[in-house]
């Protein structure tokens, strides 16, 4: 298997009934998947679009979109998944940024981009029916039917696995989005690593709530084409509407980040969970009350802890044998891959000793387009010591910093850039998150430093409680037993923190959510007489 496009044409050979998608009502089997992927791409290549042209895709999860993606990589271009959720400006970056030649889109998200003059050289391709008059345009798009009707070209040249399959954006803790490359190998390792470890198989339906531009996202789709699972696209808007659609569609198999797990958690289940068998947390660490909170509603459901990064696609995860034993571990490495905790001078970590995580394998990307010295930063060879074969193997630094204990476990401890220097000492906030999370009552909580006179950097916990009447000072108490004197926060309290597009917690939005919070009621103090 080269690509994706082979477990396609695997399970349409093997199984061309089989529902490979469903989306609001609507279900598309295998065969008919591949047949539109094939028509879709002809139609591409028809239509003069290159092997290696970047494809934008800025659209809600559907049947269509996907056949578009799938279509895209069958044409030989490079595909580059736009969350749905962001702005025209920053829609505009990554199709700078990529220098897309076209961007699939629906007709109204289209013209937003328009109005917002976002779509620069772009052509777009619309996801709709052509209507019967189709509006004037100085540059007219593209229509469904245009690319399904389209006069074939000569389909390019097999890929091989080496070749770009896919750009995925991710936020950085500083700058613009950045371009993570990724090759068909890095999407067929991948999946074929998640199909073994959480044993999916045709029988799985997978229920995608993630988007397809988040790298956990795009592993549901993929790992439901190698699998030949199915795969329930969901546009995910209130947990309300969760509990029904997995009932309705047997959901087996969810994957979630913590801030919607704790929604999922609070969501009205009752019988409707007893279908899923298998739940699985990846994009943060998640508090051990959560943990139980979702034990307890889905009661016949495995738990996996995964830790993962886009320039991996995913590192490792952890057994369900041993969540109650190690319940704040992320685990050992997963199939296919080899997880380093190595010093600044490259050597290996003693166990208890803190390093930074390193990944080796087939599943490490090809490095950020468009930007060499993030690249040479990030994506570096291994040390001669640890190299296997004669030439130089590339590995990405995570920036993670880690332990392992004495049996290989790893443990998560914090962001090598997010670290705060207080008093001298080097804390992470990651730290100070997990004591808090142990007190109980907190829905989520995020941790960040502030300018401070006598210290440099003060530590300042923002917390969203479950209850109104969330004691406060036996928090701060509880953080005085738990932690050195030097890492006990600030408290403080809001309605709901900053999150990303992806819908990860943003500690730096928080962090000026926090700000202006303390600037309103500076504003609103009594001025003295």
């Amino acid at each position: 298997m080269i690509t994706l496009l082979d477990a396609l044409r695997r399970q349409a050979r093997d199984v061309p009934d089989a529902i490979a998608l469903e989306h609001d009502g609507e279900t598309c089997s295998y065969a008919r998947l591949a047949r539109d992927v094939d028509a879709l791409a002809a139609g591409l290549r028809g239509h003069g679009f290159q092997a290696g042209e970047r494809i934008a895709l800025y659209h809600d999860k559907s049947i269509r979109m996907v056949a578009m993606l799938l279509a895209i990589l069958r044409a030989g271009c490079i595909a580059v998944p736009v969350n749905p959720k962001l702005k025209p400006a920053q829609v505009r970056h990554v199709l700078r940024d990529s220098d897309a030649s076209a961007l699939v889109a629906t007709g109204l998200r289209a013209a937003e981009l328009g109005r917002h003059k976002a779509l620069g050289r772009a052509r777009t391709l619309l996801t709709d029916s052509r209507p019967a008059a189709p509006a004037a345009s100085a540059a007219p798009a593209l229509y469904w039917e245009d690319c399904l009707a389209a006069d074939a070209a000569p389909p390019p040249a097999q890929p091989i696995d080496a070749d770009v399959a896919l750009l995925i954006y991710t936020s950085g803790s500083t700058g613009l989005p950045k371009g993570v490359v990724l090759s068909h190998r890095n999407l067929v390792a991948g999946a074929q690593s998640v199909v073994a470890y959480l044993g999916i198989d045709r029988d799985e339906v997978i229920l995608g709530l993630l988007p397809l531009s988040f790298d956990a996202g795009f592993s549901q789709l993929s790992t439901a084409l190698v699998a030949g699972a199915r795969l329930v696209l969901h546009n995910y808007a209130s947990a309300r509407f969760v509990p029904a659609l997995c009932a309705a569609s047997r959901v087996s198999l969810i994957t979630a980040i913590p801030p919607l797990w704790a929604q999922l958690a609070a969501a009205p289940w009752g019988e409707q969970a007893r279908t899923v068998r298998t739940i699985a947390n990846t994009g943060g660490h998640m508090p051990a009350s959560l943990l139980r909170d979702l034990r307890a509603v889905f009661a016949q459901a495995r738990p996996f802890l995964m830790y993962g990064l886009t320039e991996a696609f995913r590192s490792t995860y952890l057994d369900p044998a041993q969540i109650d034993r190690r319940p704040d571990s992320i685990g050992k490495a997963i199939p296919n891959a080899e997880i380093l905790v190595l010093r600044p001078d490259g050597s290996r970590c003693d166990p208890g000793e803190h390093g930074e995580l390193v990944h080796r394998g087939a599943l490490v990307a090809l490095g950020y387009w468009n930007d060499r010295a993030k690249t040479r930063e990030r994506f570096r060879p291994l040390p001669r010591s640890l190299r296997r074969g004669v030439l130089p193997e590339y590995a990405v630094w995570s920036g993670d910093i880690v332990r392992a204990d004495e049996d290989g476990f790893l443990y998560f401890v914090g962001r090598r850039d997010e670290l705060m220097k207080i008093s001298g000492y080097r804390v992470s906030p990651t730290e100070i998150e997990k004591a808090l999370m142990r007190f109980g009552g907190i829905r989520e909580a995020v941790v960040f430093g502030v300018d401070d006179e006598a210290l440099g950097t003060a530590p300042v916990a923002l917390l969203v409680p479950q209850d109104p009447t969330f004691d406060l000072a036996a928090a701060l108490a509880h953080c005085k037993r738990e932690l050195a004197g030097y890492m006990v926060p600030r408290l403080a309290v809001c309605a709901a923190l900053a999150h990303s597009a992806n819908g990860k917690i943003d500690r730096g939005g928080s962090r000026e959510l926090y700000l202006r919070m303390q600037a309103q009621a500076a504003d609103a103090a009594p001025v003295p007489a």
